[in-house]
């Protein structure tokens, strides 16, 4: 290539370089006619129902998971731990203690040894179940399912209407999902919470997270507590009254010598043994019993309530979403279930007219 084409080329490429970016292509809005926008409404509706009930399946099927994994850990560590002879002798000395130091408190034994036996639980049962999955991961795992199947079928809703997705999404924009302002960011539309990578990011859903902590007060199963009451009487009583005779022989064993007094000793530690062991199937019975009521009944509340159990999130969207579309959307529709007292009427009750 000889100078002159060499200078020719560099001058048309640094006219390429110098040449005005061409102006975006504008598609143009397609017309959408108010009874397209109307089924489209409709359908939304329809979707967040049908989001609801198979969120609701997913939802029991995680907490059966739950449950069983609740009740294999009891039997698996909890009551061999609180059976074993020397959990006993750890309990006898710790219900000692807090009888010296009760200053004539009522019950303070019964009620500081349910409260250390508690403590026991959520370590040795209830943690170790929430490495695999709780009530709490539930919760967000429901509400993202429900947003998840929403979020497709609004793609369906467009194909089947011929809708742009910019324009279904424009629309979906000013219906509120979760309207908990103000401030604004406590508030979140159907555009956002679909299109938000997680809903756990969203300042919206974490003040809705908190609102449903609120209402059912305490996290986790809530009053296990309670039925650790039965356990730590019984358990208790039987120690006070261990104690006496447990004084007796120790007073009798130092007054025989080293010798005999060892014997005694080691005598009364087997006939306490035997104690603990005649005694042990009706404690671990009455464990069983206990634990397995209160659980249950804690178990069947986060199944069912609709403000605070684990569909909380999910049933507080879904009556937000359609509870906005219900006038947009006429002929009415019903709601997707449970009556949830957290109506549109907290929002800014945006109208969604064709």
């Amino acid at each position: 290539m000889n100078l002159r084409s060499l200078i020719v080329a560099v001058l048309v490429v640094l006219a390429g370089c110098v040449t005005a970016p061409r102006a975006p292509v504008e598609v143009p809005q397609v017309m959408i006619s108010p009874s397209t926008w109307q089924q489209v409404d409709r359908e939304i509706v329809e979707a967040s129902q049908s989001a609801t009930e198979q969120t609701r399946i997913y939802a029991r099927g995680a907490m059966d998971y739950w449950r069983t994994r609740v009740y294999e850990l009891t039997e698996q560590n909890f009551i061999p731990w609180f059976s074993s002879y020397w959990t006993q002798e750890w309990l006898s000395m710790k219900v000692s203690w807090y009888t010296i130091s009760a200053k004539g408190e009522q019950d303070a034994s019964e009620k500081r040894l349910a409260a250390y036996l508690l403590e026991q639980y959520q370590e040795k049962v209830l943690a170790p179940a929430a490495v695999e999955i709780d009530p709490d991961a539930i919760l967000s795992l429901a509400a993202a399912f429900y947003v998840d199947i929403l979020k497709e079928e609004l793609q369906k809703i467009s194909q089947r209407h011929g809708v742009p997705m910019a324009q279904l999404n424009g629309r979906i924009q000013k219906i509120p999902a979760i309207a908990l302002g103000p401030p604004p960011p406590r508030d979140a539309s159907l555009y956002q919470v679909v299109h938000t990578e997680s809903l756990n990011t969203l300042p919206a859903y974490a003040a809705l997270i908190d609102k449903i902590h609120t209402a059912g007060g305490d996290k986790g199963v809530g009053s296990t507590d309670t039925a650790m009451a039965p356990v730590a009487k019984r358990a208790s009583q039987r120690m006070e009254a261990e104690m006496a005779p447990r004084g007796a022989a120790s007073a009798v064993a130092a007054a025989a010598g080293k010798l005999a007094g060892g014997l005694i000793t080691v005598g009364v530690a087997g006939i306490r043994a035997l104690i603990q062991a005649s005694d042990r199937p009706d404690s671990e019975a009455l464990i069983r019993s206990s634990l397995g009521n209160t659980f249950d009944k804690a178990w069947l509340k986060l199944v069912q309530d609709p403000r605070t159990g684990v569909m909380a999130g999910t049933l507080y969207m879904a009556a937000q979403i359609e509870g906005n579309l219900a006038q947009s959307a006429a002929p009415p529709v019903g709601s997707s279930g449970e009556s949830v007292d957290w109506s549109p009427t907290e929002s800014t009750n945006q109208q969604i007219n064709p």
